[in-house]
Order: C-alpha cells, then sequence, then structure tokens
C-alpha cells in the first residue's frame, strides 16, 4: 500500500485540502499534516522561535498549531514516518496560483521543496482563481492530480535529486490538458493599502498583485502563465538550486 502525507498552506480547514485528500483516497494509506491557520506566502520558513504541538482532528489527519507547511512536513516526517517514509508528498490544492516567482514566496511550494530535500517525491499543486468569484469544487483540479499521481505510482517520479513538480490548474476551462512550462517572469507592483483604525493608528493591508507576466528570453516553450491564459494546466519541473552559474566568471572577474 503506497504512503501519501498531505499538506497546505490554506490551513486544516481549507476545501482545496478537503478536495486534494478525496482525489488521492483511492491510491493508498494518506496522513495529513497541515497548519491550524492560513499561512499564505510564508516561504520556506520553519519555527525556531517557540514550540509546536499535533493536534488530531481525525484519522491520521492532524493541524500543527501554529506551524508553517515546512514545519508540517519536516516535522511529519520525523516523528510519524520514523519506520517507513512516505512514497509521495502532496501540497495543496491551493486556492490561488503559484507561478514565476510567486514560487519563492508560496507555503504551497515551501512544503514541496521541504519534501524532496528529505529525500520524498513531491508536488505542490494550486488552483488558478478569479477572486470575485466562488471558490468552485475544484474538479478540474483534483482530475489533473489523480493523473500526475496514477502515472508516478504505475512508473517512477520523473524528475531528479531536489527537484519538484509545480503544478497551476486554469479556472476558465474543464478539459484536462497538460502542458511542461518554465517558471515565468512575473511582475510586481506597490499594492499596500494604508488605512487607519478608530484611533487614528496607521496600519497597512498587503494586497493581490494580477498576474502579469513576461515569458523569459531564450527559453523553448511556454511558461506557466502562458499555459494557463491558454486553459492547459501548467506542470513545471523546479529545482531548488538557486546558484547563478553564468554569473560565477563575471564575478570571479570583478573580484
Amino acid at each position: 500500500m503506497k504512503e501519501i502525507l498531505i499538506t497546505n498552506d490554506d490551513g486544516y480547514e481549507s476545501e482545496g485540502l478537503l478536495a486534494l485528500i478525496d482525489a488521492l483516497k483511492d491510491f493508498g494509506h494518506i496522513t495529513v499534516v497541515a497548519p491550524s491557520t492560513e499561512k499564505s506566502a510564508c516561504g520556506h520558513s520553519l519555527t525556531l522561535t517557540r514550540p509546536l504541538s499535533f493536534i488530531s482532528v481525525g484519522d491520521d489527519f492532524y493541524k500543527l498549531d501554529d506551524g508553517t507547511p515546512s514545519d508540517c512536513v519536516y516535522l511529519a516526517l520525523n516523528s510519524l514516518f520514523e519506520i517507513r517514509k512516505p512514497d509521495l508528498i502532496v501540497s495543496g490544492i491551493n486556492k490561488g496560483s503559484n507561478m514565476g516567482e510567486d514560487i519563492t514566496y508560496s507555503g504551497t511550494a515551501a512544503a514541496a521543496m521541504e519534501g524532496v530535500l528529505q529525500g520524498i517525491p513531491s508536488i505542490a499543486i494550486s488552483q488558478v482563481m478569479d477572486f470575485t468569484q466562488p471558490v468552485g469544487d475544484f474538479a478540474l483540479a483534483k482530475k489533473a492530480i489523480h493523473t500526475l499521481v496514477g502515472k508516478i505510482f504505475a512508473g517512477e517520479f520523473p524528475l531528479g535529486e531536489r527537484e519538484f513538480l509545480n503544478v497551476n490548474i486554469p479556472y476558465n476551462t474543464e478539459e484536462l490538458t497538460f502542458e511542461v512550462t518554465y517558471a515565468g517572469y512575473r511582475y510586481y507592483a506597490n499594492d499596500a493599502h494604508l488605512h487607519r483604525n478608530p484611533r487614528g493608528l496607521e496600519y497597512y493591508w498587503l494586497g493581490l498583485h494580477p498576474l502579469e507576466y513576461k515569458p523569459r528570453a531564450n527559453r523553448e516553450g511556454h511558461c506557466d502563465f502562458e499555459a494557463i491564459e491558454a486553459g492547459k494546466v501548467s506542470v513545471s519541473p523546479i529545482k531548488l538550486d538557486l546558484t547563478a552559474y553564468k554569473s560565477m566568471k563575471k564575478l570571479k572577474e570583478w573580484l
């Protein structure tokens, strides 16, 4: 029987997490360890300044009190899976996209990063959304992750060491079509909103940026944003090696 560890960054009550569990329940035994509260955009952070506690909310279903997605994977692998490690880690289904440089912010992607750091094949899956509309039923996302996990368990994980699959699901189609993509070049702007409370104290809310991008120069194929615009499921191989190899020679000359 296959062992699957599931987590997310939207919290243990998220509709996307429950949809993911439903999509993968036929593949084997599922253990869920998810944050107790939403941890969107927490990146690959670990909690080092306070203790963490597993709180059982069901059979092999735990929330990690104020933990991050990386905490969830790290602690699950080192406490719940001491004898046999899971065959696969899946993080999601995130409510919102994780494309381009957003991958570096994403707690969803970070959980998959932690998984492959620990030597476990891992997938991050996110549902691109129009946040003016209802969440929806994640039907296409469920079909996509079921297909991908089925292919993995029927053969092998298609990537190398310290590489994970970053999957984004379009919101404007019901047709399942995969496209292998690279991470696009995301544009960012200042979306900090200044407000005042009833006593006049200023505070800020950080808002959502529009999904504006450009393809990267000298790259074959399409980026993740282009695939989503075309109504395709974007599947990107992401590696954890962040070294800018092409700049090493220039840096040596500069030094």
